[in-house]
């Protein structure tokens, strides 16, 4: 798998560009997969997806990401569960009007399959709360785009 960070922003955009892309207590999550088909072995069963994560902190306090949680299910309904600290080995903290964004991947042994998940955060005061990785798919271009 490979990791990418890409640098803290100023000034979050004021409307998401994917559909993909959820609000909890004033932190936005925005997901938007891509699926790699140069790295991809259809006929060995192995699929990899690219996924480029965008949080936003449109809220007065400053967040700190402290682990995230994610479920994979494939088309056949298997599950694979991923738990661990921080995003790409990081745990980025963000004050009022920041944004960081990384990119990630997972692969599949089928060729589609859907992520969902969550990142545990911390307020500057201690306070911990989940904010929702909305779900989004993962399915090659030449099949239809569903959410299993």
């Amino acid at each position: 798998m490979f990791f990418r960070r890409l640098a803290k922003k100023e000034s979050p955009t004021a409307e998401s560009t994917t559909p993909y892309s959820k609000i909890t207590r004033s932190v936005r999550i925005s997901v938007e997969p891509h699926y790699l088909a140069d790295q991809s072995a259809p006929a060995d069963r192995h699929f990899l997806w690219a996924y480029r994560v965008l949080i936003e902190n449109l809220g007065n306090e400053t967040v700190q990401l402290l682990s995230r949680y994610w479920r994979i299910t494939n088309a056949f309904g298997q599950v694979q569960e991923v738990r661990g600290a921080g995003v790409v080995g990081e745990q980025p903290e963000l004050e009022p009007g920041q944004s960081f964004e990384y990119t990630s991947g997972t692969p599949l042994t089928t060729p589609s399959g859907i992520m969902v998940g969550c990142y545990s955060m911390v307020t500057s005061g201690g306070e911990k709360f989940d904010v929702d990785i909305p779900a989004f798919p993962l399915d090659i271009p030449s099949q239809p785009k569903t959410l299993h």
